[in-house]
């Protein structure tokens, strides 16, 4: 038990006990969690140590706080959130579709997408990059006969070799992800819509995929997530997003360390964002398929700060 039931003799049921003497007030007495204080002690103590190690370094903290507002950290930070937004643009629609394919009773279609996921899987999205990033040694040309013909440094600017390497490569986590949320729908439900009369393309638009979002939503949060902590690595194909923005100027300005820790603190002020925006999005996906929505970070907050306060029947 984790509080006093009473200590009123009133409370006490009336009449003689079995042996003819009357009940005693029930005496409970709070159960000690003393390793609760003792591991808040020694949490304390290690962020405690941690915050004393880093004081004691040659770090420049000044030059941290005024660089944090830079124009060129700002410029830099906008485009992260452009091509991790777009990147994941592109890999979700290429998801969805791939994962189609796979599922489809074509073998070629099915094939082609096995191919696709196996592929884009199995190699490091740094080696993807590149690779379209130095695509011009072989093909001079990107000739698509009378369509369209241009030279391929021209077509494949930083942007676009950032957005192709992301974006293929997260389609093809994207694919096996929905592939998932997909299989997660019980087969009932397609095939009462096509008694119904609805047609495949229409029965996966209508009644698999909404119901595959509670699947599919949470790990997509999680990979968009990791996306801008992945597009750091476009800084190797001369995009100037936020690592290679604090790279430029801690370089000229002798300040390497200052200025990583200024990425750190932009990065980890995104994910932060996005995180609170990816529980509110899976608590309404989750509507339907819970009887009790989890609480959302203020109720937890607000629920926390009443275990502090005792209750007028623990206190009486």
């Amino acid at each position: 038990m984790t509080d006093k039931i009473s200590k009123d003799p009133a409370a006490a049921p009336a009449g003689p006990g079995p042996s003819g003497t009357p009940y005693e007030a029930i005496k409970a007495i709070p159960v000690r969690h003393y390793g609760r204080w003792v591991s808040g002690v020694l949490v304390v103590a290690l962020l405690g140590w941690l915050v004393y190690a880093f004081s004691q370094g040659n770090i420049m903290w000044a030059t941290v706080w005024d660089k944090l507002f830079d124009p060129s950290i700002l410029s830099g930070l906008w485009k992260t959130v452009l091509i991790s937004v777009s990147a994941m643009a592109l890999g979700l629609v290429l998801g969805i579709v791939f994962a189609v394919m796979r599922l489809s009773k074509n073998p070629v279609t099915g094939a082609v997408s096995w191919l696709y996921i196996w592929f884009f899987r199995g190699t490091p999205v740094y080696v993807q990059l590149l690779v379209w990033f130095n695509l011009a040694l072989i093909f001079e040309y990107i000739d698509l006969g009378p369509i369209y013909k241009d030279e391929t440094s021209q077509v494949l600017t930083p942007f676009m070799v950032a957005l192709l390497g992301l974006g293929l490569n997260e389609g093809a986590y994207m694919a096996e992800i929905v592939r998932a949320g997909i299989q997660s729908v019980d087969e009932g439900q397609t095939e009462a819509a096509h008694a119904l009369g609805m047609s495949q393309t229409k029965t996966m638009r209508r009644i698999v995929l909404p119901q595959a979002m509670r699947v599919i939503v949470p790990p997509t949060g999680n990979e968009f997530i990791n996306m801008l902590k992945t597009s750091s690595l476009v800084s190797a194909v001369q995009y100037t997003e936020l690592l290679r923005a604090s790279s430029n100027i801690g370089s000229t300005a002798g300040a390497v360390m200052e200025m990583l820790f200024v990425a750190s603190i932009w990065y980890l002020a995104l994910t932060s964002v996005f995180s609170v925006g990816q529980y509110y999005l899976e608590r309404r996906f989750a509507r339907g398929s819970t009887r009790n929505l989890p609480p959302t970070p203020w109720q937890r907050v607000k629920t926390n700060m009443t275990t502090f306060k005792r209750s007028p029947e623990a206190t009486a």
